[in-house]
């Protein structure tokens, strides 16, 4: 593993872990529905970061439910902060649209 790559790796999870970490005190002082989804993809974020550097060493673990060749998780990992991001904004829509 070179230098590049471990800068790539401490700044992603360097970051991924104060955007988790003001997502969760956001967290703690609202209770707005589309906030909420936000700081959720935020912390989602944060956790296919995490796993994706624990699949890049070899640690993650056995991938038991495969589609084709391709493991589950690494299929949904990255999808879920897209999904929490777009309800979140859906959300916004909705409440902008129904007010008028």
């Amino acid at each position: 593993m070179d230098s590049g790559q471990i800068i790539y790796i401490i700044s992603r999870l360097s970051l991924g872990a104060l955007a988790a970490f003001f997502a969760i005190l956001l967290w703690s002082k609202t209770r707005d529905v589309a906030w909420m989804l936000m700081v959720i993809g935020a912390i989602a974020a944060y956790v296919e970061t995490v796993y994706s550097i624990l699949e890049l060493f070899g640690i993650a673990g056995e991938n038991i439910l495969v589609i084709g060749t391709v493991p589950l998780v690494s299929i949904v990992l990255p999808c879920l902060p897209t999904i929490f991001f777009l309800a979140a904004f859906v959300v916004m829509v909705v409440r902008k649209y129904r007010r008028r």
